[in-house]
């Protein structure tokens, strides 16, 4: 079955050297492979600010983020890859979600006072995370807390499901180790998962 993927790198340095935009030119390459239309958002390309009161969630962004919006709305697929900093996600990543969801696009109150409207029924998603420490200790010790937040403060709120998730620790470790999160990234990718 073909899918519609929007794939957001939310890594916030749009350099090609980082391993987070390796990850999406891998899971693309699976994705396009596998038969998947993808629209593909680069974060760290795009430049927006940081929401500051009540009154301006209240309202759709335009430019780049409604376009951002337009192909979460396109998609039945949504894949979020981001670096960890500091235990969650980047600011700007966190800050690019803050944009989307404005103006009641993810979540808002329903009709029939039902809380909250889940805008995203019908799509899946997934979060691919990367680190430096070893994958074992973030869910051990740190409880996959950024992960744990998004899944279900977010998108499973929103109506997406499954949310499921893939963390890459000890990015560091070497061209090996690297290959191997690469191949099965990849391989997500042409699963459509």
């Amino acid at each position: 079955m073909t899918r519609r993927i929007c794939l957001i790198n939310a890594h916030p340095d749009p350099s090609a050297e980082r391993f987070c935009h390796a990850l999406a030119d891998a899971y693309q390459a699976g994705a396009e492979s596998g038969g998947h239309a993808v629209r593909r958002v680069n974060a760290g390309a795009i430049e927006y600010g940081f929401l500051s009161s009540a009154a301006e969630f209240e309202h759709g962004p335009d430019g780049e983020l409604a376009e951002v919006r337009e192909a979460i709305a396109w998609c039945d697929h949504l894949l979020l890859i981001y670096p960890l900093w500091l235990g969650s996600l980047p600011a700007k990543a966190k800050a690019l979600l803050e944009h989307v969801a404005r103006g009641g696009f993810l979540v808002d109150v329903a009709q029939d006072d039902e809380w909250p409207a889940k805008k995203m029924k019908g799509k899946s998603a997934r979060l691919i995370v990367t680190m430096g420490m070893p994958g074992f200790a973030y869910r051990l010790f740190l409880r996959s807390h950024s992960v744990r937040a998004l899944e279900s403060g977010i998108l499973a709120m929103a109506g997406f499901k499954p949310v499921r998730d893939t963390v890459f620790g000890l990015i560091e470790g070497g061209a090996k180790r690297r290959a191997l999160m690469l191949e099965k990234t990849r391989a997500l990718g042409a699963r459509a998962i």
